[in-house]
């Protein structure tokens, strides 16, 4: 995307983090199977670079029915034996194993609140927390809603969703804007947390 001077550092030069960078990274999210999408590419990510999930972004999708979590909710043995043997994503049986899990506590909130979405947002008080990091060294790991988050979630019965994780999915589905000030996409993604 022309016109986005001063990116954040972690954005590095690789086409496709510098595409997710400009485009999503920190954009509102309110729809729910993108929210499920990135629930799952972040717990997949612990103890790996972005980087490595981005490239692998597509045989995720393709692995995990285009993330419909309806779908991934009915996958079986058959189905995680399949997955594990799957070069194109990750191949963590406890990853897998937690992503369906997931799937199915998933519905479970989308029941009980109508949707994911209405669920989520509940976090940070339904419109996205505006940072004003100087930069990437100051922004933290975790949050006390991220923390909470985390704790409910796994009272839920989710898998991977340890605070650090659920940091990383709050600043991917724009729960918080967490641009660097001196980035171009401050300042725009701060106009879209507006609600």
């Amino acid at each position: 995307m022309a016109g986005v001077p001063g990116r954040c550092a972690w954005a590095g030069s690789a086409p496709d983090m510098i595409a997710y960078h400009d485009r999503e990274w920190g954009v509102p999210v309110r729809e729910d199977r993108r929210h499920f999408e990135f629930l799952v590419l972040d717990a997949f990510q612990a103890g790996l670079s972005w980087a490595v999930i981005l490239r692998k972004r597509e045989a995720f999708r393709a692995a995990f029915a285009g993330f419909d979590p309806a779908r991934v909710a009915r996958f079986d043995d058959a189905d995680i034996h399949r997955l594990r043997e799957n070069a194109g994503i990750v191949r963590n049986g406890r990853k897998i194993e937690a992503t369906v899990a997931n799937a199915r506590a998933f519905l479970g909130i989308q029941e009980e609140f109508g949707s994911f979405d209405a669920y989520i947002w509940r976090f940070v008080g339904g419109r996205s927390i505006q940072n004003r990091w100087r930069s990437c060294d100051a922004v933290p790991a975790r949050t006390p809603e991220s923390e909470a988050m985390s704790r409910d979630l796994k009272k839920r019965r989710f898998g991977f969703v340890g605070p650090t994780i659920c940091y990383a999915y709050m600043q991917a589905a724009g729960m918080v804007n967490d641009h660097t000030t001196d980035c171009g996409r401050y300042e725009q993604v701060r106009s879209l947390g507006r609600r």
